[in-house]
C-alpha cells in the first residue's frame, strides 16, 4: 500500500471542478468541495475525496439533482422543516444549519428537520458552523440500512452519526463527532482497499457471528452498534441510532430505518420499496450560548474543563483528549505538509477525472 501527497488546494480544485462537471452552480461546488476535503484534512479519510466518485455515481443514477431548490416547507420561530429536493447533503446541509443560525439569533435556538437530501459528509462540518456565533452546534445524520439492532440479523440502522460542536475561550472548540455504530462503514471500506482484516466487534457475519471480514456488510452480514454486543453495551449504541434515525427521518419526513436510501459506495444501490418517506434525512440545531448565561462566562468554564480533563491522569504512555483534538491536529498538519490519499483513492480519483476531463 502506498500514498501520494496533495495540497489542499490541488484536491480542493479538482472536487470543485467534478462538482461544476455535473451540473452543480459555483456555489453550490465550492461548498461541496469544502466538506469533502476538509474531512480529509481533519483525518477523517472514509468521508473525503475517497467518496467524491460515489456522488457522481448518484448523479449518473438519476438520484442526486445537482440544481437542486432547497426550500422550507413548515417552520415556527424557532423550528423548520427544509426540503432539499434531492440536492447534494453537503450543501442541503449547509442551507439548514444556516436556517438554525438565522432562528437561534432570533429566539435563542433553532433546530431543523431536512427530508428529500443525500449524503452530508461529515457530521462535525455543520454542527461546526455555529461557534463563531458564540453558539452550540448539533448535527445529526441517519443512512442507509447497513447495522443491526441487538440481536438482530436484518439490517435495519445506518452508522448514523452525532456531532456537537461548543466553542471555548482561549482552547480550540470541543467537537464530539462520533458514529453510533461500532465503527463507521468507511473504515471497513479504507480495510477493504488494504485488504486489512477489522476489529473483532466492528461487524457480524450472515449468521449473527462477530467476523474479521471487512466486507461483510456487503455478504449479509451487518456493521455491529457501538458496543458491538449486549454484555458491552450494545443496547445502548442501538438506542442511539434509533434516536438519530426517528430525528432525521420520522420527524423530517424522510424515509427512515431499512428504507434509507442507500450511498453509491455502500454496495447494493436497491431502495427498499415502497418508500415510507422522501430522501435521506438529516435534523441540525444551534443554541445561543446567553440564552443560559453570559457567553464569556460559560467560553471562561469550558476553559476549565477542558484543562481539568487535559490534566486528568492517564494510563502509562498515554493521554487524555479532549473532543475533536486529533482532528484538529491533523488539521493543521496536513495544511501544511500535505494530505495523503491511499494508492486506490488516486487511482479512482485519476480514473474519474479522465472520464469528466479534469486532471488530477
Amino acid at each position: 500500500m502506498t500514498f501520494e501527497q496533495y495540497t489542499y488546494a490541488q484536491l480542493k480544485a479538482f472536487t470543485q471542478a467534478v462538482f461544476l462537471k455535473i451540473g452543480c452552480s459555483e456555489t453550490h461546488a465550492d461548498q461541496a468541495a469544502e466538506v469533502l476535503v476538509t474531512a480529509d484534512l481533519r483525518g477523517i479519510d472514509s468521508h473525503g475525496v475517497a467518496r467524491l466518485s460515489g456522488y457522481v455515481r448518484q448523479w449518473e443514477m438519476g438520484k442526486l439533482n445537482p440544481t437542486p431548490n432547497i426550500r422550507i416547507t413548515h417552520q415556527t420561530p424557532s423550528t423548520a422543516v427544509v426540503d432539499g429536493d434531492r440536492g447534494l447533503g453537503l450543501v442541503v446541509a449547509q442551507a439548514a444549519i444556516q436556517i438554525a443560525i438565522e432562528k437561534a439569533e432570533n429566539v435563542g435556538t433553532g433546530w431543523v428537520a431536512v427530508k428529500n437530501s443525500g449524503h452530508f459528509g461529515i457530521a462535525g462540518y455543520h454542527a461546526m458552523q455555529a461557534l463563531a456565533k458564540d453558539m452550540i452546534g448539533v448535527a445529526l445524520t441517519h443512512a442507509s440500512a447497513l447495522a443491526v439492532p441487538t440481536f438482530s440479523i436484518e439490517k435495519m440502522l445506518g452508522t448514523n452519526p452525532i456531532a456537537v460542536a461548543i466553542p471555548a475561550q482561549k482552547y480550540p472548540p470541543f467537537v464530539a463527532d462520533f458514529a453510533t455504530t461500532a465503527a463507521a462503514y468507511g473504515k471497513l471500506q479504507i480495510l477493504q482497499r488494504k485488504n486489512e482484516p477489522a476489529p473483532m466487534g466492528w461487524a457480524q457475519d450472515a449468521e449473527g457471528n462477530s467476523t474479521t471480514n471487512p466486507h461483510a456488510p456487503k455478504e449479509g452480514g451487518a456493521l455491529l452498534p457501538l458496543g458491538s454486543d449486549y454484555d458491552h453495551g450494545s443496547h445502548k449504541g442501538y438506542c442511539l441510532g434509533a434516536i438519530v434515525d426517528i430525528m432525521c427521518g420520522v420527524l423530517s419526513g424522510a424515509n427512515f430505518g431499512p428504507w434509507v436510501p442507500p450511498f453509491a459506495t455502500a454496495g447494493d444501490t436497491h431502495e427498499r420499496q415502497p418508500s415510507v418517506g422522501e430522501g435521506t434525512g438529516h435534523f441540525l440545531g444551534a443554541m445561543r450560548i446567553d440564552g443560559f448565561r453570559p457567553a464569556e462566562e460559560f467560553k471562561q468554564m469550558m476553559d476549565v474543563w477542558i484543562e481539568s480533563f487535559q490534566n486528568a491522569e492517564a494510563v502509562s504512555g498515554k493521554k487524555v483528549l479532549i473532543p475533536g483534538q486529533p482532528e484538529r491536529e491533523n488539521h493543521e498538519y496536513r495544511i501544511i505538509h500535505g494530505i495523503p490519499i491511499i494508492d486506490k483513492v488516486v487511482i479512482d480519483l485519476k480514473n474519474l477525472g479522465y472520464k469528466l476531463g479534469i486532471e488530477l
